[in-house]
């Protein structure tokens, strides 16, 4: 029998402390894996792209994912599809998980695990969190960081000004003008936004500061200029994809422009931030592995817990 997840099932099952830990684990331990993570894109005859990431594998877990997204921005939601988690032992199809609610939170919780590793500290808690798009990735970005420090204030910029107002009122934030605005305000920036047109560049930044980009995540989107990057601690993902569909192959960098990977800063390798008035970037793209991290995460919980329908598909 094939578990079915829907959003409610998913919303119900995830717990933000248990999935970033998982999370984190993945970071430390997914380049252990010999088979690469593939990621596929296709344009579409339609006002969208089609993408797939597959196969999505973890050191100890007994399963792999295959999600299969589609992406269109002028939707509500902006993104829809299914992730097939299948078992590792003979291909069974285990549970079928609906991928927006999947994607939003492993991109979210996992940008918030690369913003706490890169960000000043802030013992005092002083320091003002900024948001540039105020969506899915958004809500779970400023949850998953609120778990793992504080903020004195929070400052929100959207296209959409209902939506920027909406965000700013379930946490208790401020709405700002324009993204310059946020960047201006504040100390830790979040982007997550359709844009194709730089955001900010260098000289709407100021030294210390981080940003933390997730539009960057396929070909011509881009919210940082190529003068911001260059100059910043610049972290990945991973290198050969930034360079090929995420942050640096917006702005023509090469593969050797990051610095370092988010999985190298937690094992260790590289020291991430050492000067307190460097300006850092996260700037990932999303791996397959991370589908894998929360999935089996919540296919676990469904089956202890006997929560989601279940159906035959080959009956």
């Amino acid at each position: 029998m094939t578990r079915l997840l829907t959003h409610s099932d998913l919303i119900a099952l995830l717990d933000p402390a248990a999935c970033l830990d998982v999370l984190a684990d993945g970071f430390r331990t997914a380049d252990e894996v010999s088979v690469a993570g593939q990621r596929v894109r296709t344009e579409l005859p339609f006002p969208g792209t089609a993408t797939a990431l597959f196969p999505g594998l973890l050191p100890g877990a007994d399963a792999y994912t295959v999600k299969v997204n589609a992406k269109f921005p002028g939707a509500r939601p902006a993104l829809r599809g299914v992730i097939c988690l299948h078992g590792g032992a003979d291909g069974e199809l285990l549970a079928l998980l609906d991928s927006a609610t999947v994607t939003a939170w492993r991109t979210g919780l996992a940008a918030a695990l690369g913003t706490h590793a890169l960000a000043a500290p802030d013992p005092s808690g002083t320091a003002v969190l900024g948001v540039i798009g105020a969506g899915a990735q958004a809500e779970l970005m400023v949850r998953g960081l609120r778990a793992l420090r504080r903020f004195s204030a929070l400052a929100v910029y959207d296209t959409d000004a209902a939506r920027a107002a909406d965000f700013a009122a379930r946490h208790d934030g401020e709405v700002s003008a324009s993204a310059a605005d946020v960047a201006a305000r504040a100390d830790v920036v979040l982007l997550a936004t359709w844009s194709r047109t730089p955001l900010l560049a260098l000289a709407d930044t100021r030294p210390g500061q981080h940003l933390t980009t997730l539009g960057a995540d396929e070909p011509g989107k881009r919210e940082l200029a190529a003068d911001l990057l260059r100059d910043a601690l610049l972290v990945v993902d991973d290198r050969e994809l930034a360079a090929t569909m995420g942050a640096l192959a917006a702005v023509g960098l090469p593969a050797s422009a990051a610095d370092a990977t988010l999985g190298e800063v937690l094992r260790g390798e590289h020291p991430g931030r050492l000067d307190p008035s460097a300006l850092s970037v996260y700037a990932p793209v999303g791996l397959p592995w991370q589908d894998l991290a929360l999935s089996w995460l919540a296919h676990r919980e469904a089956e202890r817990r006997g929560l989601g329908g279940t159906i035959d598909l080959l009956g």
